[in-house]
C-alpha cells in the first residue's frame, strides 16, 4: 500500500486541475454566450445544461456516500491487509454502484422531463 500512494496522490493531483480547468472553460463560455446578445430557446437550452450545479452536486454527494459507505463496511469484514485484493474489490463495487446509482437519478430526471 506504501508504493501505492504517490501514484494515486499524483493521479488526484491531476484529477483536480483538469476539474479545475473544465471549470474555468465552462465559466467563459457561459460569460461569451451571455455576452453575445439575447438568446433564443436553444440557447436558453444550452445554457441550463451547462449549469447543472444541482446535479453535478448529487453526483459528488451519492459517489462519496457510497465510497464512505465501503470503508465502513470494509471494517467489519475480515482480511489479510498486505495479502488480500478484497478491499479493493469491495471498495470498486461500491464506488460502481455510486456511479449506478448516479445513472438511475439522471435517467429518472430526464425522464420526468
Amino acid at each position: 500500500m506504501k508504493q501505492l500512494m504517490p501514484f494515486i496522490i499524483v493521479i488526484l493531483f491531476f484529477v483536480v486541475i483538469a476539474v479545475f480547468i473544465l471549470a474555468l472553460y465552462n465559466y467563459r463560455l457561459k460569460k461569451r454566450i451571455i455576452e453575445s446578445g439575447p438568446l433564443d430557446e436553444t440557447g436558453l437550452k444550452f445554457l441550463q445544461q451547462l449549469s447543472g450545479f444541482g446535479t453535478e452536486a448529487m453526483k459528488w454527494a451519492i459517489i462519496l456516500m457510497t465510497t464512505g459507505l465501503g470503508l465502513v463496511v470494509m471494517q467489519f469484514i475480515p482480511y489479510s491487509a498486505e495479502d488480500s485484493p478484497l478491499p479493493y474489490g469491495i471498495e470498486m463495487m461500491f464506488i460502481a454502484s455510486g456511479f449506478f446509482l448516479y445513472y438511475l437519478f439522471i435517467r429518472n430526471k430526464q425522464d420526468k422531463k
